[in-house]
């Protein structure tokens, strides 16, 4: 059993992904086109109901998110290649990566009559 985690680390730690290039403008529209608001929210806020985790801002690294929408864990649907792109993917990725965090509950204004 140790031998096959060593063998499985050692693979994964000398495999890279190489990120193509993403345009934040296609991601945007891939996102609502491929329905991956309806899970994640429309800025990656996560869903209603526990539907789907956030994942802005700040996502996860390109590899991890490539695996988790190739080979998903839970009730995430499976999206191969066929369906998505290594190019739509890195557009999406680039567009969760350019969503800002908003601004703390602290530092909004207070609502006055």
């Amino acid at each position: 059993m140790r031998l096959a985690l060593a063998v499985v680390t050692l693979f994964f730690a000398t495999v890279t992904w190489a990120q193509p290039q993403g345009s934040v403008e296609r991601g945007r529209k891939l996102f609502q086109d491929k329905w991956c608001h309806s899970c994640h929210g429309t800025v990656g806020q996560g869903g209603e109901r526990g539907a789907g985790p956030q994942i802005a801002p700040n996502p996860f690294p390109y590899e991890a998110f490539v695996m988790q929408t190739r080979r998903p864990r839970a009730n995430m649907p499976r999206y191969p290649v066929e369906v998505l792109s290594d190019q739509e993917m890195a557009d999406i990725y680039a567009y969760i990566a350019s969503i800002k965090a908003g601004p703390a509950a602290k530092d909004l204004p207070l609502l006055r009559d």
